[in-house]
């Protein structure tokens, strides 16, 4: 057993010696059975998608996770001398510590290519965080057939290097066994996730020349969109050294995340369904409603506490969230601004979920930093505000609060003259002063926005008042 100084390491077999008031796993690992492959094993799946099949396993599912990273052998190195388990910390004013158990046979697929494709024969579920690269599309959304992993796994689908060859192999190699697809769920925050998967694996299986295998797979396999939400700070030393003197116990790579926790599904899972709504997943019709909430109500307020909590002075969300105007703001914007540009959806509670996100941004122990929220605004600002600012200049609204993280970020970037920004469009900020300069950006600006006077005037007044 590996220590680091005086302490044991965290294993099956030193499970026992965690400390008292740490949660640890209720049901028999042993005879836990692997029904899911996940595909980037990365933080924010051991904080977020591990910790409820963590509860699934617990209420009495089948449905452990063979975790497979594509390329890095370090998850695997971390956790397989530590038989697949982890502590999640849970950051809130009374922090709290569980051993995550529902990780078992910690794989690389470029090490071990035979043991994944086993577990793709058994598995019900594969579900994937790879980051949006990860999808290997063109701009258009649809598979590049010319991105470098594609063309390799298009010339050696046996040994593939991209998500899109994995899947297309392993459900080649269940169609020939004569075995139904697996259910694929991506998890990353790519609109309309789960269509775009699909379409691209059915494309790859065109590019194959395997016409037969394509319509197999657009006609029986299911490829459900998903959105997640949690925020999932990076790991660092202090996190490992907290964890080991409330656990007892060494972890070479515990995570933490917020305390609020939440996943939608779009409802075709089939006979998963019970265990996943069981553990608190929401199943809906529409996923993308919620991502448009999520996207308008919480990234909107947060690009908007960053640009003007910056200019205040602030630092983090939380210190932009203790002043007393600046949060009245934010909460204002969101309840009378925002929040009439969604549309009424089912099991979407609007005012609840616009309260759970003023009290996460309020959460002291979660340390998100206002310049990294702050970046890549040209970006951000379009869909972030500017869709919202259309919506509601359409429906004959006020814009006068809209306008402000637009003004706001215009005094940031100038604020920054001589400085680094992080941004793709940054070369094109240089000198820039005043509304005028700023709306002559048409990647950012549409000309039908910067044509209405009224949301010119709107973000004139807020320059002038910043």
């Amino acid at each position: 057993m590996e220590a680091r100084g005086d302490a044991v390491r965290l294993s099956g077999a030193t499970l026992s010696l965690v400390k008292q008031g740490v949660a640890v796993p209720s049901y028999d690992r042993a005879k836990a059975k692997i029904c899911v492959v996940h595909f980037g094993p990365g933080a924010f799946h051991r904080a977020h998608q591990a910790w409820y099949f963590d509860e699934m396993l617990g209420a009495g599912h089948d449905l452990a996770v063979a975790p497979v990273a594509l390329r890095s052998g370090g998850v695997r190195a971390a956790l397989a001398p530590q038989d697949g388990l982890y502590v999640l910390a849970t950051r809130e004013a009374q922090p709290s510590y569980r051993v995550i158990g529902s990780l078992k046979a910690v794989l690389t697929a470029s090490e071990t290519p035979e043991a994944v494709f086993a577990h793709l024969m058994t598995a019900r579920l594969v579900t994937a965080t790879v980051t949006e690269k990860g999808y290997c599309l063109a701009p258009s959304g649809d598979l590049d057939l010319a991105h470098p992993d594609i063309i390799h796994d298009l010339a050696r689908p046996a040994v593939p290097v991209s998500l899109i060859g994995w899947l297309a192999e392993g459900l080649s190699r269940r169609r020939v066994a004569g075995l139904a697809p697996f259910v694929t769920l991506s998890c990353d925050n790519l609109s309309d996730n789960g269509g775009k998967l699909g379409r691209a694996v059915v494309t790859f299986a065109r590019a194959l020349g395997d016409e037969a295998l394509a319509d197999w797979i657009k006609g029986e396999a299911v490829f459900p969109s998903s959105m997640v939400d949690s925020i999932t700070p990076a790991t660092d030393d202090l996190l490992r050294a907290e964890v080991e003197a409330a656990t007892g116990l060494t972890d070479a790579w515990p995570v933490q995340r917020e305390g609020f926790i939440q996943w939608v599904v779009e409802d075709r899972l089939g006979d998963l369904s019970p265990a996943f709504a069981a553990a608190g997943v929401t199943l809906a019709a529409d996923v993308a409603a919620f991502e448009r909430a999520k996207l308008r109500l919480l990234n909107g307020a947060h690009s908007t506490l960053a640009y003007a909590g910056l200019l205040k002075g602030h630092e983090t969300v939380s210190q932009a969230m203790a002043d007393p105007d600046l949060a009245a703001f934010v909460e204002a914007m969101m309840v009378e601004d925002i929040a009439p540009t969604l549309k009424p959806t089912p099991d979407l509670d609007v005012p609840a979920y616009i309260d759970a996100i003023l009290a996460r941004f309020r959460n002291p122990a979660i340390v998100h930093k206002l310049s990294q929220i702050a970046w890549d605004g040209s970006q951000k600002l379009p869909v972030r505000i500017l869709e919202t600012t259309a919506d509601a200049l359409a429906a004959g609204r006020s814009v006068a609060r809209l306008a402000v993280p637009v003004a706001a970020w215009m005094k940031f970037i100038e604020s920054r003259d001589g400085q680094e920004i992080v941004d793709p469009l940054a070369a094109q900020f240089a000198g820039r002063r005043g509304v005028e300069a700023f709306l002559a950006l048409p990647a950012i600006f549409p000309p039908v926005l910067v044509r209405n006077a009224i949301w010119r005037d709107a973000v004139e007044a807020a320059y002038t008042s910043l």
